[in-house]
């Protein structure tokens, strides 16, 4: 589990290279929102910061 936009969230990575961001809102203990990328453009940030 990593941050993500400063909420806990997962990097998916597959030989060595992100290939989706997932970031959950979290309400009273419970997922209330997902939110996922999977435009490699928009994952750039996420592989510098590994």
């Amino acid at each position: 589990m990593r941050s993500v936009n400063g909420v806990p969230g997962l990097v998916a990575e597959r030989a060595g290279e992100v290939t989706a961001v997932a970031s959950f809102e979290i309400a009273d203990d419970r997922v209330t929102r997902i939110w996922v990328v999977r435009n490699p453009e928009k994952l750039r940030p996420w592989a510098l910061d590994g």
